[in-house]
This record gives C-alpha cells, sequence and structure tokens, in this order.
C-alpha cells in the first residue's frame, strides 16, 4: 500500500484492496530453498492464475472507526461484497461487468442523510460500475496482485490447517508500514493472509475459497431501482 489517505477507515480500506495485496502463483513446495521475493512472485502468479477467490478483510483507522468487507469475486469483472463499517451501516452490492447493484441499509443512509429514511430499506439501485468513487465503500472485482518493497523471510506459521511462512515487506515510500505475508508451503503457493500494520490504519485481509465455483446473479427486478431511469 502506497497511497496514503485518511478520510475515512472505508477510504483507507478501498486503497488497501485496491493496490496493496502481494500474491502469487505455482505448484510450491516448502520454500525452504527459495528467496522471499522468489516465493512472493509465485505467490503473485497463483493468486493471478484464479478463477474466483474469497476475500475478508478488516481495517481498524488509527483516529477510530472499522471497516470489515467480505468480497467473492472471479478476479475479473463479477463479484459480490459486503461492507459494514462499525460507525453505522453496511452496504451490499453485486457487480456484473458494467453495471453495480448497491443496496444500502437503514443505518448506513441515515449517517449519510440523517431523517431521509424511515423504513428499512430493501431495494437494490442499478448503477453504472464507471461510477464508483474512492471512499464510498464499493469494490473492485479485479486485483493487482504484484511485489513491492524489500522481503524477508520470517518463521513457519499456520493460517487455519494450511502451513504457511511469514514474508515480511517494508517499502520505503511507506514510513512507518510494515506488511506480513503468509503463503502457503504445501500444495499452490497461495497468499492466505495480509496483515498491513501502519502509524494511520491496521488491516488484515485473508484469503480462501480458492477456484470454487462462482455463481453471481442480479436481484430480482422488482427489487431494483434503475438510479438513471429515476433522475430522467
Amino acid at each position: 500500500m502506497r497511497t496514503k489517505n485518511t478520510t475515512t477507515a472505508a477510504t483507507v480500506l478501498t486503497c488497501l484492496l485496491a493496490g496493496a495485496l502481494v500474491a502469487g502463483c505455482g505448484s510450491g513446495d516448502s520454500g525452504a530453498n527459495e528467496s522471499a521475493d522468489d516465493m512472493l512472485e509465485d505467490a503473485n502468479a497463483a493468486m493471478r492464475a484464479l478463477k474466483s477467490v474469497r476475500v475478508d478483510s478488516t481495517s481498524t483507522a488509527a483516529q477510530g472507526g472499522t471497516v470489515t468487507v467480505r468480497l467473492v469475486t472471479d478476479l475479473d469483472s463479477r463479484c459480490t461484497a459486503r461492507t459494514t463499517f462499525s460507525q453505522g451501516g453496511s452496504l451490499d452490492q453485486i457487480r456484473l461487468g458494467k453495471t453495480d447493484y448497491v443496496r444500502p441499509d437503514r443505518a448506513y443512509l441515515e449517517k449519510r442523510k440523517p431523517g431521509s429514511v424511515t423504513s428499512e430499506q430493501r431495494l437494490w439501485i442499478k448503477t453504472p460500475a464507471d461510477a464508483a468513487q474512492p471512499g464510498d465503500g464499493l469494490s473492485s472485482c479485479t486485483r493487482p496482485f504484484e511485489s513491492f518493497g524489500e522481503a524477508k523471510k520470517g518463521k513457519d506459521a499456520r493460517v487455519g490447517d494450511r502451513k504457511a511462512v511469514e514474508l515480511t515487506v517494508t517499502d520505503k515510500e511507506d514510513e512507518g508500514g510494515t506488511y506480513t505475508f503468509y503463503v502457503a508451503t504445501e500444495g499452490k503457493p497461495y497468499l492466505l493472509k495480509a496483515v498491513y500494520k501502519g502509524d494511520e490504519y491496521d488491516t488484515t485481509t485473508s484469503f480462501a475459497d480458492f477456484d470454487e465455483p462462482l455463481d453471481v446473479q442480479p436481484p430480482k427486478a422488482a427489487e431494483v431501482i434503475d438510479a438513471q431511469e429515476a433522475l430522467r
């Protein structure tokens, strides 16, 4: 993560997920004879080759406020996400190509426009995906798994029931920030978890359900409001 943004925890999380995750590839062995850089490159390739993955992330800003996201994605153009804000509300999202279906709950809307909602909000709002803005809590289906900074191999670890190795990365462009990546050492060298600790926020991101079947469908037509039609 190279871009600092302290406006909201949501923006922080969006930036982290969009640009900071290192991951990788290959069929992998214990990694005992590989350098930390080589292990990250292998992890990058393995993650980029996936057809689907689940991403769970929790980001806590130093000034307070936590954002959690569960994203299930094909790493291309189809994904679902649920974003929850500790300071109020949640936001559901379905992205299908160039279209987003977004469903904020009552608490989310009340936080942003007090008094604007009198009952629970159950409808989805249809809107162009390119209308999404940083900080609005919406997720991208894509992930640029790439290496950066200086990597050092750490101790062996376990993530759930899988053996892994810790790889610590520091980046001179991010003073005070440290990433710890947990790369699987059995089977394919998937990135299992990434932990970022910085002066402005901490984030823990885990990856699971590698290449599991993905079925992303739009909401029922009766539950959708077309934002562009409503403005005409």
